[in-house]
């Protein structure tokens, strides 16, 4: 390599970490994933709707708009709930579409459906836009630790300039095809969660019942065949691991709403290729009948309160 091209490529990277990136949604996930875009030192621009939200990411510079915090803008990061929001917070009248420069590239890390993800790409291909679907696995936890997982759908040369801003927020990127495809990655994994913490709560729950210490029964289940994210990394018994959502009153999390929005989801997307979902279907129904008996504010752990019968 001469040194001419060494230069080049020394400038290269300089610019792609110099990339002003703006983030919007300051969820649970969203906070930390920003502040750790800042802890790496990436300067960013932020919005939520949620004023409050704004001062959680100290070191951002905060907007009152998603047109403000996009303008200028190399890269926009989004989090948000659903498909609908991120679709109303790129048209809005101070929406990021109005703000985001010709040619700059909107990473949408939400989970929505996958055509939705399309819907976006196209309307934001019309604004002259690049678009890719990035959403993540880890919860809070990987958030938090900057260890998600991220599932990408999009052109390989829009991946190639998110990644570095990717890297900062996670340990893992997969390239799982055209848009919407880290959609689909995303949707089937989080049926595998949904389902799974049900089962590991009923067992917890019944080994308990029948006199088992629930740590001990965890420390069994964590070496043996029923071992899963659930029970190794966000056990749903209070103080079996700390700094999960079980041990601080089902605080924070991944609230039951948003379990419940993704296998309603994963329904819709089997449905529309003839594939059956029988325990992802009771699964979501359960989540539902969370939200009916006052658990809707929850972490979607606390299925095993529900199923002690307190309440």
């Amino acid at each position: 390599m001469t040194l001419k091209t060494a230069r080049f490529f020394l400038r290269t990277l300089q610019t792609r970490n110099a990339s002003n990136v703006s983030f919007i949604g300051l969820g649970q996930m969203g906070t930390r994933m920003a502040n750790n875009l800042v802890k790496k030192g990436q300067q960013i621009k932020v919005f939520d709707i949620v004023p409050e939200a704004l001062s959680s990411v100290s070191g951002a510079q905060q907007c009152s708009s998603a047109e403000e915090a996009a303008r200028d803008a190399d890269i926009v990061v989004t989090m948000l709930p659903t498909g609908d929001i991120v679709k109303e917070t790129l048209l809005a009248e101070k929406g990021i579409l109005k703000g985001m420069p010709k040619k700059a590239l909107l990473i949408d890390c939400s989970t929505i459906e996958p055509k939705m993800a399309q819907e976006l790409s196209r309307l934001s291909t019309d604004s002259g836009v690049r678009f890719i679907d990035a959403p993540v696995s880890g919860g809070v936890t990987g958030a938090e630790a900057a260890t998600l997982t991220f599932m990408v759908g999009g052109a390989d040369a829009d991946l190639a300039e998110a990644r570095p801003v990717l890297e900062k927020m996670g340990a893992r990127i997969f390239k799982c095809g055209d848009i919407g495809a880290g959609q689909i990655a995303k949707l089937c994994n989080n049926l595998i969660l949904g389902i799974t913490m049900i089962g590991t709560c009923e067992a917890m729950n019944l080994g308990v019942k029948l006199g088992l210490d629930p740590k001990l029964l965890t420390d069994i289940v964590n070496v043996s065949t029923g071992r899963s994210w659930s029970s190794d990394t966000y056990n749903p018994v209070p103080g079996i691991l700390p700094n999960v959502p079980s041990s601080n009153g089902y605080a924070g999390g991944f609230s039951v709403p948003l379990i419940a929005k993704d296998l309603g989801l994963a329904e819709a997307a089997a449905l529309s290729c003839g594939t059956p979902l029988m325990l992802g279907a009771m699964a979501h129904q359960l989540y539902r009948a969370l939200i009916l008996n006052g658990y809707g504010d929850k972490d979607f752990s606390v299925v095993y309160e529900f199923l002690k019968g307190k309440k």
